[in-house]
């Protein structure tokens, strides 16, 4: 911090610097000077500058144009400056207010009269430096805790998304095979609706509530959960039901990603063509979630281990995928799937 405050002087004749000196330096002020305009700029942009005493009537730059150049720079819009001046004219002095003066002093100099302003507009200078340093720790104390707080949130919401993938484990607990496949089913919704060009909301939501898809199956007996054949008519109407037993654990949530999961249980069989479960909607009457789902769970289905069959291979799960396409699946979203395949063959190394 500077022990006393700094004044630029400024006039093409050196009596009237050497008066102003006289006056100014025996009362503790910094003194520096110019003679003229272009000399002013540039030892201003050289030092750090409390006030400046600026004479109006020099050759080249006069003192309207400097004031003018100085509040140009953002940096020196509160620098105190007091137009030295012979004129006495209201209009010459208007034209001084609208470049950008503080104050006046006539000539000739009075001892007392410029001591006094100077005083009193260092005074305002260094108020309105106090308040600008001021704002900047403010603004700098505001940052530093927002990125506390959001490093906080994210790992909140890593935790969250962790406390989903385990819990939702317990629905499929039982089958070995299928713990990385929420993971994946979460990865690949994620991935899929980023492609379909929603906002970053609605995928979050989506990432959190596709491994929820298959909560209902908590409620679908062993035996039929776990039946390493076919179903009968009858056991599939059963299994069938986790659909809407998943979405009635889900139900009446204030949570967005909890009612997102709720849809996305309750629809990710439904079917393009309207062949589906368990309510047979039929193209975009399938909220968008539940199409993205269900090409999700599909392809992780057919490329996962289950009690009933081995995993099929990668060209064989793409092209029953392809089939898909307008029958099972929204046609838009087969194309989304297929324009990221190789993001999502990434994903499916998931083990």
């Amino acid at each position: 911090m500077k022990d006393k405050p700094v004044i630029l002087v400024v006039d093409d004749q050196s009596q009237n610097i050497e008066l102003l000196e006289a006056y100014l330096v025996p009362q503790g002020y910094g003194i520096v000077t110019a003679a003229s305009g272009e000399e002013a700029l540039e030892k201003l942009s050289g030092n750090s500058i409390d006030l400046i005493l600026l004479d109006v009537m020099m050759p080249g730059m006069n003192g309207f144009e400097v004031t003018r150049r100085v509040r140009q720079d953002n940096a020196h819009r509160l620098l105190p400056i007091i137009l030295v001046t012979s004129l006495r004219g209201t209009e010459d002095r208007v034209k001084g207010i609208e470049a950008g003066c503080d104050d006046f002093i006539s000539k000739p100099i009075e001892k007392v009269e410029i001591l006094a302003r100077v005083r009193s507009l260092l005074k305002v200078k260094a108020y309105n430096d106090l308040m600008s340093h001021y704002r900047k720790d403010l603004e700098a104390e505001v940052a530093a805790r927002t990125e506390e707080l959001k490093q906080a949130f994210e790992k909140i919401k890593a935790a969250s998304l962790e406390t989903i993938y385990r819990l939702s484990k317990a629905a499929e607990y039982k089958d070995k095979d299928t713990g990385a496949h929420i993971q994946r089913m979460s990865l690949y919704s994620a991935a899929l609706a980023r492609r379909m060009g929603l906002d970053e909301s609605t995928i979050e939501s989506i990432l959190y509530a596709a491994p929820m898809h298959d909560l209902g199956k908590i409620g679908i007996p062993d035996g039929i959960l776990l039946k390493p054949t076919r179903l009968d008519a009858a056991e599939w109407e059963i299994m069938k039901l986790h659909s809407v037993i998943g979405a009635e654990i889900l139900k009446g949530s204030d949570a967005e990603f909890i009612r997102m999961g709720e849809t996305i249980a309750l629809c990710h069989h439904e079917k393009w063509d309207g062949s589906g479960y368990p309510n047979g909607l039929k193209g975009i009457e399938i909220p968008i979630a539940g199409r993205i789902a269900a090409i999700a769970d599909v392809f992780d289905a057919l490329t996962s281990r289950r009690p009933y069959k081995e995993p099929f291979c990668i060209e064989h799960s793409l092209a029953v995928i392809k089939k898909g396409r307008g029958v099972h699946f929204d046609p838009d979203v087969a194309d989304a799937f297929f324009a990221i395949k190789e993001e999502i063959l990434t994903v499916f190394l998931i083990q």
